[in-house]
């Protein structure tokens, strides 16, 4: 029930109902900002993603997994907290190998699994709406030494705003499909600070990259990306 009463639960009802769930085919790259097309692909995740085993935290509707493995034929695993986020994913994609979507809490899902990954990524997902000092030494424990956590998140300073001067999370908004908002809790760090959490568990900082975007006036960054390795 608590599920159903999150905003991302409504988030996805209200799509489920303006967007049919059917077979849809598989999108010609990855995406990690609020701008198709702008920014990388998938190379960030590693110079070789064939036959890997990568986990997206926070994966929606399921574009970027089944990108991956139809592209690369990695096997990759998605995970969300939104039941019905998970039975769209596998309306869109559920007839494509290498692939697998689950419902269930990032941190729940990474503390259960004894699975040790080749990459994990979130794209506006889990990474920024779950305590960081929770979910990303999580995180380290199933990742492979060496190998990557790539996050995108809404950049701190989008709109005007400056970043959180402490570890606590602030209010933030979801934005329905009809528009009206829904109030949530998000980490909104700078790369300073992301730098600092990611140390405590045990991941190195490699990338933080801005992107903008005009549609939303340009003047402010939209999206942070960082990624990082394990030690």
């Amino acid at each position: 029930m608590l599920v159903q009463t999150s905003p991302w639960y409504v988030h996805a009802l209200q799509r489920t109902t303006t967007t049919p769930a059917e077979p849809l085919a598989v999108a010609a790259r990855m995406e990690w900002t609020t701008r198709p097309g702008s920014g990388p692909g998938a190379e960030i995740l590693g110079p070789d993603l064939r036959h890997k085993r990568l986990l997206e935290l926070g994966c929606g509707p399921g574009h970027n997994a089944a990108h991956l493995a139809t592209r690369y034929g990695a096997h990759v695993t998605g995970v969300d907290l939104v039941g019905l986020q998970i039975r769209r994913a596998r309306s869109h994609y559920g007839r494509l190998n290498n692939l697998a979507f689950v419902a269930g809490h990032a941190l729940h899902y990474l503390q259960a699994t004894d699975v040790h990954f080749d990459a994990v990524y979130s794209v506006f997902g889990a990474v920024g709406l779950v305590a960081p000092e929770l979910l990303l030494p999580a995180v380290g424990q199933r990742l492979k030494p060496g190998c990557t956590l790539a996050f995108s998140v809404p950049h701190p300073q989008r709109g005007g705003l400056r970043p959180t001067a402490d570890d606590r999370p602030r209010r933030d908004y979801v934005i329905l499909p009809d528009r009206t908002r829904l109030p949530i809790a998000r980490w909104d760090f700078d790369a300073d600070r992301w730098e600092k959490h990611l140390d405590r568990a045990g991941l190195w900082l490699t990338t933080a990259q801005e992107f903008h975007d005009a549609r939303h006036g340009g003047r402010w960054p939209t999206t942070l990306l960082i990624t990082a390795r394990k030690l």
